[in-house]
């Protein structure tokens, strides 16, 4: 006797050796004995053999015509050997049953399965429907496969032309279209980024990381809508002062200048002056809320998408030969010591003499001619009494550093700035500390610092920058917090740190300039009136909405620097590089501040430098090859001085500004300059963020 049986949702034969009760055990083709329940048995013949009855139930299966068994087969639920003796006019042999059962089974949009061998015909408005999904799938794979054809001959299908980001970036994986461009990809052993940069979808592989931010970022496009260009105050007393900046020649969002005014009996009067939008934006205006949804400028080689609209910008900026709407700062100083006898700060109107520029002063500005008085160049006088200023504040940063248990700053690295024009990159290598820069510098974490602990004295909340081993229960390592109260900044060597200087290009600028107006004006009713008010939600919400946005930009830069450091490499055909050992098997280029890892390269002593053979580089990846050719003696002098940093300390990561990073801080927690405003952030050498960031 054989038998004909369901198993685990499929059909089998087999020959029944014995019985027990309610079950069989039955040998099947291969030899193997299983145990079947007697009620999963649907049929028991004699003939033909198994192994013939399922080749002949499958011939069946294949011929019986689904429309016609669907009307035969009525409304009303019914077993196999019924509807079989319907449909074939006779009770079904045992090949034309099993064969029967194999349709059903096979067929649920037509069949809907009510029991061991029981069915029931599915309702006609229910299969119309089911057969129509099954068309349009037909259909839609065609047109799938016509996709997938026309990207592998290098083309790119109209429908996916409006689509290509969100394929690329967000895809939902559903799509006929995504379906086709990841087929293809897999087809052409490629990525869907580098096959939609090969069909046309992205122009290059600069556009493909812009596509890729501004996506994540900027969903709705980097444009500003049409808003009113808020305005100062009128009344606002005019200072008498000639004041100046102190720039990169690409900056256009000029948030500070200097004034100095001398006084009597050795003393004199250093002004600092901060653009002052906070005097013509308000809390929840139009351009408020377009500041805050970007929170910062975002930088990057060649390029940069503003936090406020240029027109705005152009009301606020410290341009040259305007009489602009500023937040002073003056402090008076004893001139034989530098003591700072008082400060001052009021709003008001800074006539701004000049914009001086890091390239036109690079050269006369430094050490030596600020020392003999060599050179001839605008408010010399003035950049002589303030750089002495300057080296007296970073000393008395540096000792309040060293009482944190924290070493000097170190000054001696190199900076890159980066210039593009007409895709062509130009990077160049600035010592970091210069004159210049430190002016910038020092003014600026002044200033900032000096605003903190007035805005902790009168009582008002701020958006504070602190930095500490184990303050607030952070982690050993040096790690920077923005906080709502005053708190050390341990990396900078200052009590309280208040982003107060770039009210243009950052948003908790322009809220600590609210806060700090409140003070300047109010006094000790300034609690009552400022705009945030302390364990104020929104503050909460802004600190936590900048620090994301931030991240993101930061990033982003990065990104797009590494990418210009690969184009420098083919630009200039470089392919064997000097390079600086950062630490154990990460290298950065001198010329360029590119990163690379080599695994396995051989022991080399930090700062040591060695050259290497480029062997390939891939500007969508932003991967890059190479090997050691030449590595110096174990006696060998560092070749680089910049590079000193400690492990153990991780001072202001990415510099406290989005235009200049600290080199392999990504692999070591490098020790940072005095302050992102040192030599970019705040006016100094990059001003507009034109400057590198390493590759790392």
């Amino acid at each position: 006797m054989n038998l004909f049986f369901e198993e685990s949702g499929d059909f089998k034969v087999g020959t029944m050796m014995t019985q027990a009760g309610e079950a069989y055990q039955v040998e099947m083709a291969s030899g193997k004995r299983n145990k079947v329940k007697a009620k999963d048995v649907l049929l028991q013949f004699e003939k033909p053999s198994p192994a013939e009855l399922m080749e002949q139930a499958k011939t069946i299966a294949a011929e019986i015509d689904l429309d016609f068994l669907w009307e035969v087969a009525g409304e009303e639920e019914f077993g196999f050997a019924e509807l079989g003796a319907e449909y074939f006019g006779h009770a079904p042999l045992p090949a034309e049953a099993a064969g029967l059962i194999l349709c059903l089974h096979s067929s649920p949009i037509y069949f809907y399965k009510k029991g061991r061998g029981r069915y029931k015909a599915a309702p006609e408005q229910s299969l119309r429907a089911a057969l129509a999904g099954i068309e349009k799938k037909k259909q839609q794979a065609l047109i799938q496969a016509g996709y997938v054809d026309q990207l592998k001959a290098q083309q790119l299908p109209e429908a996916m032309q409006s689509m290509v980001l969100q394929l690329l970036f967000k895809p939902d994986k559903n799509t006929i279209e995504f379906k086709a461009l990841e087929a293809a990809a897999n087809e052409l052993h490629t990525t869907p980024q580098r096959l939609m940069l090969a069909v046309g979808g992205v122009a290059s592989p600069k556009a493909l990381h812009m596509a890729r931010f501004l996506f994540e970022n900027f969903p709705r496009g980097a444009g500003f809508p049409e808003v009113p260009v808020p305005q100062a105050p009128s009344g606002l007393p005019v200072a008498d002062v000639q004041a100046f900046s102190i720039d990169d020649v690409t900056t256009t969002e000029i948030d500070d200048a200097f004034s100095v005014t001398m006084l009597d009996a050795g003393k004199v009067k250093i002004g600092i002056h901060i653009a002052a939008p906070g005097l013509g934006i308000k809390p929840d205006d139009a351009v408020d809320k377009l500041a805050r949804a970007r929170m910062s400028t975002v930088y990057m080689p060649g390029d940069k998408i503003t936090m406020l609209p240029d027109a705005v910008v152009e009301a606020f900026t410290l341009a040259e030969g305007k009489t602009c709407p500023a937040l002073s700062l003056y402090a008076t100083l004893d001139m034989a010591d530098w003591s700072v006898l008082s400060t001052e700060t009021r709003a008001e109107l800074v006539p701004i003499a000049n914009n001086l520029r890091h390239n036109d002063l690079d050269d006369l500005v430094n050490e030596e001619t600020l020392a003999s008085g060599a050179g001839e160049y605008p408010h010399k006088e003035s950049l002589r009494l303030i750089w002495q200023w300057a080296q007296v504040l970073e000393a008395a940063r540096m000792v309040k550093r060293e009482a944190w248990g924290l070493k000097p700053e170190q000054n001696n690295r190199v900076d890159f700035n980066f210039y593009v024009e007409d895709d062509v990159v130009t990077v160049s290598r600035r010592k970091r500390g210069a004159p210049l820069d430190k002016i910038v510098a020092e003014l600026m974490i002044f200033a900032n610092s000096t605003w903190g602990k007035l805005m902790h004295d009168h009582g008002v909340p701020g958006i504070y920058r602190s930095q500490g081993q184990g303050v607030g229960g952070w982690a050993a390592k040096m790690q920077v917090r923005m906080l709502t109260h005053a708190a050390p900044h341990q990396g900078l060597g200052v009590d309280q740190y208040a982003w107060s200087t770039s009210p243009l290009r950052r948003y908790t600028d322009l809220v600590n300039q609210w806060q700090i107006l409140a003070c300047a004006e109010h006094g000790v009713t300034a609690p009552l009136v400022a705009n945030f008010k302390h364990k104020d939600a929104n503050l909460f919400a802004i600190v936590s909405q900048f620090d994301a946005a931030y991240a993101a930009y930061n990033d982003h830069q990065s990104t797009m620097e590494r990418y210009w450091c690969l184009r420098w490499l083919g630009q200039e055909n470089a392919r064997q590089v000097d390079a600086v050992v950062l630490k154990d098997e990460v290298l950065r280029l001198v010329d360029i501040p590119l990163i690379i890892r080599l695994p396995g390269m051989p022991q080399v002593a930090r700062g040591l430098q060695v050259k290497l053979d480029i062997l390939r580089w891939d500007e969508v990846d932003l991967s890059i090859e190479a090997r050691i050719l030449e590595i110096p003696s174990a006696d060998a002098a560092p070749a680089d001085a910049d590079l000193d940093f400690e492990d153990d300390e991780a001072p202001e990561e990415a510099v406290d500004a989005p235009e200049l990073a600290v080199e392999a801080q990504a692999e070591a927690g490098a020790e940072t300059p005095a302050e992102g405003e040192a030599a970019a952030a705040d006016g100094g050498g990059d001003g507009d963020g034109e400057s590198a960031a390493p590759a790392a």
